[in-house]
């Protein structure tokens, strides 16, 4: 009976290093594999992206002198220098950095909102909902950096938008009337209802940008069981409660990926002021030190920005477990 009852205990002892082994090499064989899938991206980050942002970093301390002939250049340290030009002599990139970061806000809160709606009414049960959905899509496909580039960089374009920019008035804007009778108002309530017309007229460019943010929450708002909303009929609930105890709630953690898309996508934009008077500072003027300099000032407050909305917005947030 004893060799019986200390069979198995043999036994387990002698199989267990095996399981063991067995288990740390998969686990290796996991960790290989991953590694190497992964290794392609990493070299690229490394060689494309870590390096030339070390070196624009140092780039924006310097002075940097441009060598065409030995195709090179000098670096020569110069501190704050830079950084110091851009922020109290040069009289434009303040001035449009600050400007940027307003209409920012503004359009995103926009964005925001207009994608909130739209997701919600595509989330209704009606006949051609495929067709309307692929047509809200349709804006992505267009705001694609080749199409966005041949939109504004298109001579006929541009200059067709002048022409109807120069030739509007009052009447042919969608909130022409508005402005009319209530142009000779509250000078607060003015600028205030001046906005919200500004926002109204540039529908197009809220909804060309609204694309990525109105596949978001229409993912979110697909995942709430059906059962929490009969739970709440059968309670009495009307749906504008419905909308604040369900619906909003269940769906406000997919509001900090889209407000930081937004930002991400705005600060990018080709089109973007602060942007294009880089890339002018660096291929006209060729001096590679200050647009170091603004490129890094423009990335430090879009980060600041980033972290400051996330902190917020996350106090706010409720997770459905």
């Amino acid at each position: 009976m004893a060799e019986n009852n200390a069979t198995p205990e043999i036994t387990r002892a002698v199989n267990a290093p095996k399981s063991k082994r067995r288990g740390s090499s998969m686990a290796k064989r996991n960790a290989i594999a991953g590694i190497l899938w992964t290794l392609p991206f990493t070299i690229g980050f490394i060689a494309f992206m870590l390096v030339p942002m070390f070196e624009s970093a140092q780039m924006a301390f310097s002075n940097v002198t441009i060598d065409i002939q030995n195709h090179s250049y000098v670096k020569e340290w110069a501190g704050l220098k830079n950084f110091d030009y851009i922020l109290n002599v040069d009289p434009m990139y303040k001035r449009q950095l600050l400007e940027s970061l307003g209409n920012m806000g503004l359009q995103i809160v926009a964005v925001l909102i207009f994608s909130y709606f739209v997701a919600f009414l595509l989330n209704q049960e009606f006949k051609g909902r495929a067709f309307v959905r692929a047509m809200f899509f349709l804006p992505v496909i267009l705001s694609s950096g080749i199409l966005l580039n041949l939109d504004t960089n298109n001579s006929l374009v541009n200059s067709i938008s002048t022409l109807i920019k120069e030739s509007n008035n009052a009447a042919s804007r969608v909130t022409g009337v508005l402005e009319d009778i209530l142009a000779s108002g509250n000078s607060q309530m003015s600028d205030l209802m001046q906005t919200i017309f500004d926002l109204v007229n540039s529908v197009y460019d809220i909804a060309i940008a609204s694309g990525i943010q109105i596949i978001i929450f229409l993912s979110g708002l697909q995942t709430i069981p059906a059962s929490m909303y009969e739970a709440s009929k059968m309670e009495g609930c009307t749906g504008w409660e419905s909308f604040w105890k369900i619906t909003f709630p269940m769906t406000s953690s997919l509001i900090i990926v889209n407000v930081v898309y937004s930002i991400i996508d705005f600060c990018t934009r080709s089109d973007n002021v602060v942007m294009s008077q880089v890339k002018a500072q660096m291929l006209q003027k060729m001096d590679y030190g200050l647009t170091s300099a603004m490129a890094w000032m423009y990335f430090a407050c879009i980060g600041v920005i980033v972290g400051l909305v996330t902190f917020i917005i996350s106090k706010w947030v409720y997770y459905y477990e």
